[in-house]
């Protein structure tokens, strides 16, 4: 438990670490036109070498995979810190991504492989702590290292940690008995590359749209069209295949389906509070970095608690009715963000915050349980893959869509001053009366990202009640694990 605590919390904290050493970064090696590539080229390459890893850790087994991965992000780590200007940063920024691939999915796949399903509320629990403890200790420990020592101690920091997580996965990890294949097992390379090239456009369109160049530009409608038609490809070549990476029958099968289509909607609605809030705590409630990260950080709290309790709940009314009623609630709460007063109280959205974050404790864990007892070993890390890589791909389009909604609605209410950071950074030093129109505007964007949300909650519910069997099809070692 500690080699897989640990190893995801290598993924976890790079994705947060480097946003508060952004300035000393630039200072030193430039590149402020392109540094958010920064985070846009590691999610990328976490995002499209999901499909793949999870695909080799059913063929070749899980250890190789995680180790293969620890590896990696640890090569990438050392890397970053030698990087000489922004674009080896950048590149080497990818090679990290490329391992922290391996860890989300291999580590959550691992915990589904050792742990009856009774048990598995509380290590999953226990690794989405390892989340919410990065998301609050990341930007402050990089801050911490960026000022008194050196940004390059921010990457220089894996080593120790992730050195600890490979000696304990190489010397304690046992992996069950798994069947042996009836034939040689075959990698799918050109289905793999495939993935690969339609993940990469896709997301590149979505992070760099509306930021870089305008959503209807030559390049963004290149890349979509390029997204699409290597998707046409994708699935042609992984019809063909003996061993697709990404087997049809992820989409056939309801179960699978209805919670990727679910995890998808949720990666898309946490882009609200996790992007949106802090500039709202700061530019409408007037609190300071710290303060605006302690009104977010409230939901990494109570996540885990109501995650780890959830199985007292589907060992009751089953797994899909858990879902439905985490996401109702989490849909009122979402629908509850604009009727707060304006100005307001801090304590108002973080108490809502909370309750979401309860919320979506009790929706997420146990579709992600479900879906795995519904599977067998050489299908567990595919299924998870492809849960994780829907929940990525809906936090991409989210921030892409969020974006121009709150673009759009300062726009209208500024008169075309529509850039929510400017609007932030004219805050900072404004007359008075123009400060309450710039707050007043900062207010309804955040107001309808929310609704944004709330309508991605709405279609997480509509997926499950049309698509999701009522009784998750368990497996009969599953069923008998938990007996």
């Amino acid at each position: 438990m500690a080699a897989l605590m640990l190893g995801m919390g290598l993924a976890a904290i790079d994705g947060t670490i480097v946003s508060t050493a952004v300035p000393q970064i630039v200072g030193d090696l430039g590149g402020l036109a392109v540094f958010s590539w920064l985070f846009s080229g590691y999610l990328l390459a976490v995002t499209v070498t999901l499909p793949v890893y999870g695909k080799l850790s059913d063929t070749f087994g899980r250890k190789p995979v995680l180790i293969a991965g620890i590896v990696l992000f640890l090569i990438g780590s050392l890397l970053c810190a030698a990087a000489w200007n922004m674009a080896s940063l950048i590149a080497f920024r990818v090679v990290q991504g490329l391992g922290g691939g391996a860890l989300q999915g291999t580590v959550q796949t691992i915990a589904a492989d050792l742990y009856p399903l009774k048990e598995r509320p509380k290590i999953q629990a226990r690794l989405s702590s390892v989340w919410a403890a990065s998301s609050v200790a990341g930007p402050a420990v990089g801050g911490l290292l960026a000022g008194y020592a050196d940004w390059r101690w921010i990457f220089l920091i894996n080593l120790p940690i992730g050195l600890v997580a490979l000696w304990l996965v190489t010397r304690h990890l046992v992996e069950p008995a798994r069947p042996e294949p009836r034939t040689r097992p075959r990698i799918d390379w050109a289905g793999a590359c495939a993935v690969f090239a339609t993940g990469a456009l896709l997301i590149t369109a979505l992070v760099q749209g509306g930021v870089a160049w305008p959503w209807l530009s030559a390049p963004s409608l290149a890349l979509l069209g390029g997204a699409a038609a290597c998707g046409a490809l994708t699935v042609l070549v992984e019809r063909r295949a003996a061993e697709p990476i990404i087997p049809g029958w992820v989409w056939r099968r309801r179960t699978i389906a209805a919670v990727n289509l679910s995890l998808g909607a949720l990666g898309f609605l946490m882009v609200a509070p996790a992007v949106f809030l802090p500039t709202y705590a700061q530019s409408v409630l007037g609190l300071g970095p710290i303060a605006a990260g302690f009104v977010l950080s409230t939901w990494t709290v109570s996540w885990p608690v109501t995650a780890a309790l959830s199985n007292r709940i589907y060992t009751r009314i089953g797994f899909r009715l858990t879902a439905v009623l985490g996401m109702s609630a989490a849909l009122l709460l979402l629908l509850a963000f604009p009727f707060l007063p304006y100005p307001g109280q801090a304590w108002q959205p973080a108490l809502l915050m909370f309750l979401l974050g309860g919320a979506l404790g009790i929706f997420q864990l146990p579709l992600i349980v479900g879906v795995q007892a519904t599977v067998p070993y050489e299908e567990r890390g595919t299924t998870t893959a492809s849960v994780l890589f829907c929940r990525q791909v809906g936090q991409s389009v989210g921030a892409a869509l969020c974006g121009a909604v709150a673009n759009a609605v300062l726009a209208s209410r500024l008169g075309g001053f529509g850039d929510l950071d400017a609007v932030a950074e004219a805050l900072k030093n404004p007359a008075e009366e123009a400060a309450d129109q710039l707050r007043r505007a900062v207010d309804a964007a955040v107001d309808y990202v929310y609704l944004g949300a709330a309508g991605a909650a709405a279609l997480a519910l509509l997926a499950l009640v049309t698509l999701a069997p009522r009784r998750f099809p368990v497996l009969k070692e599953a069923a008998g694990e938990e007996d």
